[in-house]
C-alpha cells in the first residue's frame, strides 16, 4: 500500500532532545518522501515551532500543537476521535506512556509503531533489545516503520538560502574542520586553549579550522583570533548577503561543509551532527555517553571517566587529535 499520511507522535520537545530528533525527522521525510508528514507534539509545546522552525520547514509538512491527544488518562476511551477524526497510514509514536499510546492509536489505519508496553501495541516488533542510546531508539522505530534501509540521516537543505549561505562562508576547495567548544555549563567545557591547539594542529595540516560560538562563548573571541588567526568565525564575520540564515540554522547548514568536527556533549555538538558532520563528542561520563550520542554519520566519543574522573579537562589533546585524524581518514 502507497503511503500518503505519516504522523510522528510526541510529547513535546525542548531544546536538546529537539536537536537530538533532526536526523530522526530526516530519515522519516526520505522513507516516505512523497506522504504528508505530519508532528504531533501533544503537550503544545516545539522548538520545532520555535528557534529550529527553519530547520524543519519543507521537511516537515504539518506541525500539530493545538490537539493535546492522551494528556488526560482515560484519553484512550473517549468517544471522541483523536486529531478530529483524521486517520493516517503510519504512525510512529516516539514516547513510552501506554495510555497516551493507546490513544493515539486508534488515529493509525496502517502501522502502528510504539515502544509503549515493550511493544504491545505496536504492529511491528524488533527482534533486538530497546537500545539505550536515544538516536538508536528513534532508528528502530524509524526502520520498524521504513524498513531497513530506513535510518536517520543528515537534516537536508532545502531552503536555497541556507544551501547558499553555507557555500558562500565555506565555498568549495579547502577541508574545513569545525569546532563547537559552548556548552550549558562550564563542568562540560573542555578548555578552549585546547580547541585552539587543535586549530593550529589542523591548520598545519593543510586544513582550514572553523569556529563555532554561541552568545556563551563571547569570551572565546579574543583568544582564537589572537592564537589561531587563520581559523574562520563565519557567525561573525559575516559578508554573505543571507543574513535570514542565522543561529541553529546556520550551524546546521554550514556543518554539511565540513569533514569533521568535536565538539562538548552539547547543543552545538548536536547541530553539526544534524547537518552531518562526522564528530568527535567529549563527554564527562560514561552514562551519558551511552545515551546522547549524537545522531552523525560517524562518532568517535571520548569520556572523562576513562581518563579517570568527571573533570571534562581529562580528557587529553592527543586523544582527541588522533580521534579526529581517524575520522578525518575516512573522508
Amino acid at each position: 500500500m502507497s503511503v500518503r499520511s505519516v504522523l510522528v507522535y510526541s510529547v513535546e520537545e525542548i531544546s536538546g532532545d529537539g536537536l537530538i530528533k533532526l536526523p530522526f525527522i530526516a530519515g522519516v521525510r526520505a522513507a516516505f518522501p512523497q506522504a504528508r508528514f505530519s508532528w504531533c507534539a501533544a503537550s503544545g509545546s516545539s522548538v520545532y515551532a520555535g528557534w529550529l522552525k527553519p530547520a524543519v520547514e519543507g521537511v516537515i509538512d504539518e506541525l500539530i500543537l493545538d490537539q493535546p491527544v492522551g494528556e488526560g488518562r482515560f484519553d484512550f476511551l473517549s468517544p471522541r476521535a483523536p486529531f478530529g477524526g483524521r486517520t493516517f497510514d503510519v504512525v510512529i509514536d516516539t514516547q513510552r506512556n501506554l495510555a497516551r499510546s493507546l490513544a493515539v492509536r486508534r488515529a493509525a489505519k496502517g502501522a502502528f509503531i510504539a515502544s509503549a508496553g515493550n511493544f504491545a501495541l505496536s504492529s511491528r516488533k524488533p527482534s533486538e533489545p530497546w537500545p539505550e542510546a536515544m538516536v538508536d531508539q528513534l532508528a528502530l522505530l524509524l526502520e520498524l516503520a521504513g524498513g531497513p534501509a530506513a535510518t536517520p540521516r543528515p537534516l537536508p537543505l532545502l531552503n536555497g538560502e541556507a544551501q547558499a549561505a553555507a557555500f558562500a562562508l565555506l565555498p568549495e576547495g579547502p577541508t574545513y574542520v569545525g569546532f563547537a567548544p559552548g556548552a550549558g555549563g562550564p563542568e562540560r567545557r573542555w578548555p578552549i586553549d585546547r580547541y585552539v591547539d587543535l586549530a593550529r594542529r589542523q591548520h598545519a595540516r593543510g586544513r582550514v579550522p572553523v569556529f563555532f560560538l554561541g552568545p556563551g562563548e563571547r569570551d572565546y573571541l579574543a583568544p582564537i583570533r589572537a592564537e589561531a588567526p587563520f581559523a574562520l568565525l563565519p557567525g561573525e564575520d559575516r559578508s554573505d548577503p543571507y543574513p535570514n540564515v542565522s543561529g541553529p540554522f546556520l550551524t546546521i547548514a554550514l556543518a554539511s561543509r565540513l569533514a569533521a568536527g568535536v565538539a562538548a556533549d552539547a547543543g552545538p555538538g548536536h547541530m553539526l551532527a544534524a547537518g552531518g558532520c562526522a564528530l568527535v563528542s567529549l563527554f564527562r561520563e560514561t552514562r551519558k555517553a551511552r545515551k546522547f550520542r549524537p545522531a552523525a554519520p560517524r562518532v568517535e566519543a571520548l569520556v572523562a571517566e576513562d581518563f579517570g574522573g568527571k573533570d571534562i579537562a581529562l580528557i587529553p589533546l592527543d586523544a582527541v587529535d588522533a580521534a579526529l585524524e581517524r575520522l578525518l581518514a575516512e573522508v
